[in-house]
Order: structure tokens, then sequence, then C-alpha cells
């Protein structure tokens, strides 16, 4: 027979946590003392409190644990819960992954600030371009909203491509365009250029895309979720040579592969003339 002290130390609880669990009945004595109401506690009953602490650890409420521990219910609904909350629990490690990423995104970006290498801005012209295109809306344009968008866009695209038999005219490309006026909303075009007349069999749009005279463009290597420090380099360029951007950027992907961390894309951002 335990203290509830030494009961407490052997279960790695607090005793406060046991006087609880007492006063629910989730977990009770195995004696009290009737003239000192001391609590004792046995051994064996370091499996119960094992069995409500991985379930209380699993996110279950103490009336759910109380319930699956006094076997309240079957090991069908046991095993059912067991899933559905694994499977939240994998949710929620791959939602905080994704914000951690963008936490790191933004504090490199910030620790950029101040370093602004202008060599790498080029200016230039882009020709008239016609393109193969898929587009979906976007509830904006962060790349948490951006990401599950565009590339969903780009692999049914590129599919659709080898049913209609062709092959690409050169890198693809994403553009970006407001959904409606005053909105934050985005619609996002997947393009890849073809050399192709517009046939309405084809399951996606055939588009010319016009020229642009003037777009200052920067290269960007990496994954586009971390594009941002790439992004806001530019903007620093267009504002301190005194020129006006003219909308989104496009992307230009120069080269993808497997990996994210090895992609190169061209950021070409639409400016009027200083």
């Amino acid at each position: 027979m335990f203290s509830i002290g030494d009961f407490a130390k052997h279960g790695r609880v607090s005793v406060r946590m046991l006087r609880h669990y007492d006063a629910i009945g989730l977990l009770l004595p195995a004696r009290v003392d009737p003239f000192t109401g001391y609590r004792g506690y046995e051994a064996a009953q370091l499996a119960r409190l094992n069995r409500v602490i991985a379930l209380k650890d699993l996110g279950f409420t103490l009336q759910q644990v109380t319930a699956i521990v006094d076997e309240q219910v079957s090991a069908e609904e046991l095993r059912g819960m067991l899933r559905l909350r694994q499977a939240e629990l994998a949710a929620a490690v791959e939602e905080a992954a994704v914000r951690l990423a963008r936490v790191e995104s933004r504090l490199r970006t910030i620790e950029s600030e101040g370093r602004m290498p202008s060599d790498d801005v080029v200016v230039k012209s882009i020709p008239a371009v016609r393109v193969a295109r898929l587009s979906a809306v976007a509830e904006g344009f962060e790349p948490e909203h951006i990401g599950p968008v565009i590339g969903p866009l780009f692999g049914r695209l590129c599919g659709l491509l080898d049913e209609a038999g062709l092959t690409a005219a050169g890198p693809g490309l994403a553009y970006y365009e407001e959904a409606e006026p005053g909105s934050e909303r985005v619609r996002a075009f997947a393009a890849v250029p073809v050399n192709a007349e517009p046939d309405p069999g084809y399951g996606f749009e055939i588009a010319d895309l016009p020229a642009l005279p003037a777009v200052a463009t920067i290269v960007h290597r990496g994954a586009m979720d971390d594009v941002l420090t790439t992004s806001q380099t530019l903007a620093r360029w267009i504002d301190s040579t005194g020129h006006r951007s003219l909308g989104y950027a496009r992307e230009l992907y120069l080269e993808l592969t497997e990996d994210p961390a090895g992609w190169v894309t061209e950021l070409q951002e639409p400016i009027t003339t200083a």
C-alpha cells in the first residue's frame, strides 16, 4: 500500500490530480483510513492511472475517460474514438508544421531587411505568348491560400495536355488577377505555353497573353511557399527606383525538381518606366 504522495511519485502525477480523480470517482484510493482520512493506493492501480493519463493526453474529456476505463464503451467504439483522435492530432501536427514554415519564412524576410541586392533585379520586356490554362479562385494571395489552389491546377492541366496530345512550348507560368473588384479573393491561373489553336473539345482554355513592355524580374530559388523574401526585395527595388507596379507578378517556373528546394522561378512584375 502506498501513500498518496508515494503513489503520485510512481505514477509521475501530482497529488492534487489524484485528489481530483478521487473526488470525481475516476480513480478511487484502495483504502481510506477512517480516522485520519489518509488515502492508500495499491501498485495494481497504476495500470488504471496509466490508461487515464494516456487517454487524457489524447484529448479526451474526463467524462469520456471515465466511460472508457470503466468499459462503458465497446472495443469497436473505442477504436473509432482513437482513430478519430489520431486523425485530429495528425491534422493539427500538419497545420502546425505549415504555420512554422510561414513563421520561418517571415523571419528570414525580416532578417533580410536593409539588404537589397539591386543587381539581382533586371528590367526587360516580355513578348506575347499563347498558353493553355486553367484557373480557380483562392481566398487570398497568402501562400497558404495560393499553394493549395495553383498546385492542383497544374496537375490537372498537365494531365489534360497529355490527353490532347499537346506538348509544352516553354516553361509553365502562374499569374493572378483580382477575382472581384475590391475583394481580397484572387483568381489564380496555371498556364503552359503551347502551339495550338483553340478547340472546344479541350478541357482547358487556349488564350493569348499580351506582351508586357516593361517588367521588373528577379530569380527566386527554392519552394514558392518561401517566396516572400524575394518578392519583397523586388517590391523595395520598384519603390526605391521610382517605378510603379501595374499588378501581380507572373511566376515563370524555369526549373522544377522533385524537391521544391531546388526550384528556380523568375518573378515578373509589370511596371511603369521611371
